[in-house]
This record gives structure tokens, C-alpha cells and sequence, in this order.
């Protein structure tokens, strides 16, 4: 594993976003990290999941966001690049890295495993398991996943028709697995924003069925990511439902005690964890435009899930709302959010706008476009909209 020393990222502490404002009166948009609120959210899974639970890195890679999963027992990654697995091998020089990209080059293989002792590597094509076995020397230590294609309905994003292999396939890739002299693990990936446990059910039911026509046992069985986050159009079960749900299928496929059971939460474990303050810059009839947007933060608005919106209560507000619609800084048309918002009637230039359960792919998807990137983090101790 790559030589470094754990890092952590003190951010600036306040009491609330009302807080922030008062302190900073900022023109920019600025993050609110809620410690707490990841470290709680991490521990339920630490707590309720009987496997190794692997931080999706792509979701939110920032360096605080690592930082505190890391501080609440986080210790398996799931990455699906060579600078990610580089980012978190060498910020916790103990901490496990597996690449789960089932598409991946030559010189990130080699780097990933000579460089950062990456042993787990996920394939779901014979071609991919051929590049590996060039690069790689055989040996039980290396593990290659072989990932199953899935279709569930109530993932909000499906996964499947970009990567993996049917049942007969994977049987097929695990024997060519073998043969090379590697073990061998099985995955899937239900969908992103998964609001029915019962996917993760489907998914183990596939795996039994790979399971059943082989003769040797896997080294590590994967049953990806995909755990919801609450938005206002997108809410799934509460999060003992799902660990109940897996608990009682992966009962079914009676694994061996040396056998890792792996999920992969990205948003499931960050989404609560950040909202943002933005500021109105210019009111125009029933559109407010403010300082982030669609090429910004603002990603999965853009893809139909609805983020919690809030005053950031730095005066009085009417008690009179309307229908606003909301636009981004930028000189694109294309800069507009879905939909409408209510808000208190009077909303005028210079108020700010919190947004909820952006976590979650929020800093992850930024871009420089216009030269606009929202880029201050700050701490706060209260829950998303909770007054103190």
C-alpha cells in the first residue's frame, strides 16, 4: 500500500447557515458540511450491514468528505479510477482500494496494483479479464469480480445497459477466471437511487444462480451501491429495511466464512451530509437567479430529483409565497432548474437559498464552466433546516 499519513480537513465551524451568513456575507456559494450527520449515517452502516461497506469515491471525493467516513470507521473504497485510488491510498495509507470500474487501461491496472497493491479488480467481459491477465501474474490474491447485469424498476438510474455479463456469461468468465489462476468474486449494481430493497433481493437471487454451477467458492461477493438518499420526489425505505432485506438473501448462498460481503453506498452515505447556500443575484419578474446552477452543483436536479430548498433566515420573510422559477449564473439558456420553487413572496437581491441533500454527486460534478465553480466549505452543527 502507497506510503502517506492519514489525513484530517479541519473546516471552519458555525452554529448554522444563518450563522454563516451573518459571519461571511457571502456573494459566493458556500457548502455546509455536516460531520455529524455523515458520521451517523456511516455508522449505520458499519452497524447494520454484516460485510466490508465501501465508500463510492465518485460520489463525493472531496477531501472533508473522506476525512470524516474515514473518522466515523470507514475503511474499504470503492474506486473506479487510477487518480482515486491514488487519493485515498495515499491519504490513509491503511485502507483498502478496490477497482470496480469494469473498463479500465493497461497503465491504470498497473499502477493500481504495483503501485497502491490494488488486489480486487471487477470485469464483465472476457476481453477486459484478458488485459488484466497481461498485466497481472496469476495468483490467488488477485481477485477478479466478475459483475452480473441487473434490471430493477425501482432504481431511479439504471446501470446495467452500459455494463455487465448475463448468468450464462459469468458462469463462463468465472471459469476463464480460474483457469488463469485467479480467485474470483461475483457483483452487481442495481441502479443508483434505489427505492425498493427488494432489487438487492433480485440481485443475490443472481448470484445464487451463478453460484449454483460452479464448484468453487468466491473470494468476495459484491452487492454494489445504490442506497437512496430522501429528496422531496425520490424517497425510498428506511435503511433497516434494506440491510434486513440482504441479510435474509444472502442467507440463501450459504458463503464461506473467508468470503467478503461488500456493498458499495455512495449517496446513501453522503447526500445528508452537505447542503449549499446560494445567493440571489438579480430577481426578474418570477425568476431568481442565483450563483450556481445546472453546470455547477446542480447536477441531479438536472436528472429529475428534486433537492430541499430552504430561506436561509437572515431577516423576516413574508408569509406570502409564490412560484419562482430558478436560473444559474452562467450565459447558457440551458441554466435553468426543472420546475418551479415556492418561496416567500418578497424574496429579494441579496437573500440566500440553502439547498438540501447535496452531498451526493453536488461537488463531484462541477465544472469551471463561465469561471463559475463554487469551491468554500464550511462546517455547521445543525440538522438541514433545524433552527438553533
Amino acid at each position: 500500500m502507497a506510503v502517506g499519513t492519514c489525513q484530517t480537513v479541519n473546516l471552519r465551524n458555525y452554529a448554522s447557515p444563518e450563522a454563516v451568513v451573518e459571519d461571511l456575507a457571502p456573494s459566493y456559494p458556500v457548502f455546509c458540511v455536516r460531520p455529524h450527520e455523515i458520521q451517523a449515517v456511516a455508522r449505520r452502516f458499519i452497524e447494520g450491514f454484516s460485510g466490508d461497506v465501501l465508500f463510492a469515491v465518485k460520489c463525493n471525493p472531496g477531501a472533508h468528505m473522506l476525512s470524516i467516513l474515514f473518522e466515523a470507521g470507514i475503511r474499504h473504497f470503492d474506486t473506479a479510477s487510477l487518480p482515486e485510488v491514488a487519493l485515498v491510498s495515499e491519504m490513509f495509507p491503511d485502507v483498502r482500494a478496490d477497482f470496480m470500474h469494469p473498463v479500465k487501461s493497461r497503465a491504470a491496472i498497473l499502477a493500481a496494483h504495483s503501485i497502491y497493491g490494488v488486489t480486487h479488480f471487477v470485469v464483465d467481459h472476457l476481453t477486459e479479464l484478458e488485459k488484466i491477465a497481461s498485466i497481472i501474474p496469476p495468483g490467488p490474491d488477485t481477485v477478479i469480480v466478475v459483475r452480473l447485469a441487473i434490471y430493477h424498476k425501482a432504481a431511479v438510474y439504471e446501470l446495467s445497459s452500459k455494463f455487465g455479463a448475463p448468468v450464462d456469461e459469468a458462469v463462463t468468465l468465472v471459469h476463464h477466471v480460474l483457469a488463469k489462476g485467479y480467485g474470483y468474486g461475483l457483483a452487481f449494481h442495481v441502479g443508483s437511487q434505489c427505492l425498493d430493497a427488494s432489487g438487492y433481493a433480485a440481485g443475490i437471487d443472481l448470484v445464487r444462480r451463478v453460484l449454483e454451477r460452479l464448484d468453487s467458492a468466491p473470494r468476495c461477493v459484491d452487492i454494489g451501491g445504490g442506497f437512496p438518499a430522501r429528496y422531496v420526489n425520490s424517497q425510498g425505505a428506511d435503511l433497516d429495511t434494506y440491510f434486513a432485506t440482504i441479510a435474509n438473501a444472502t442467507q440463501t448462498l450459504s458463503l464461506p466464512d473467508d468470503c467478503r460481503l461488500m456493498c458499495e453506498p455512495g449517496r446513501g452515505l453522503c447526500a445528508d451530509g452537505e447542503s449549499l447556500i446560494t445567493q440571489v443575484h438579480l430577481c426578474k419578474g418570477d425568476g431568481l437567479y442565483l450563483n450556481d446552477g445546472m453546470y455547477g452543483s446542480f447536477i441531479e436536479e438536472k436528472l429529475g430529483l428534486k433537492l430541499p430548498v430552504r430561506m436561509v433566515q437572515a431577516r423576516d420573510f413574508s408569509s406570502e409565497s409564490r412560484e419562482y422559477t430558478l436560473y444559474g449564473p452562467t450565459c447558457d439558456s440551458l441554466d435553468v432548474f426543472p420546475g418551479t420553487v415556492n418561496l416567500p413572496a418578497d424574496v429579494a437581491e441579496g437573500d440566500w437559498l440553502e439547498f438540501g441533500c447535496i452531498g451526493a454527486y453536488g461537488t463531484a460534478c462541477r465544472t469551471h464552466f463561465n469561471g463559475f465553480f463554487a469551491d468554500t466549505f464550511v462546517a455547521v452543527e445543525n440538522d438541514f433546516g433545524e433552527s438553533i
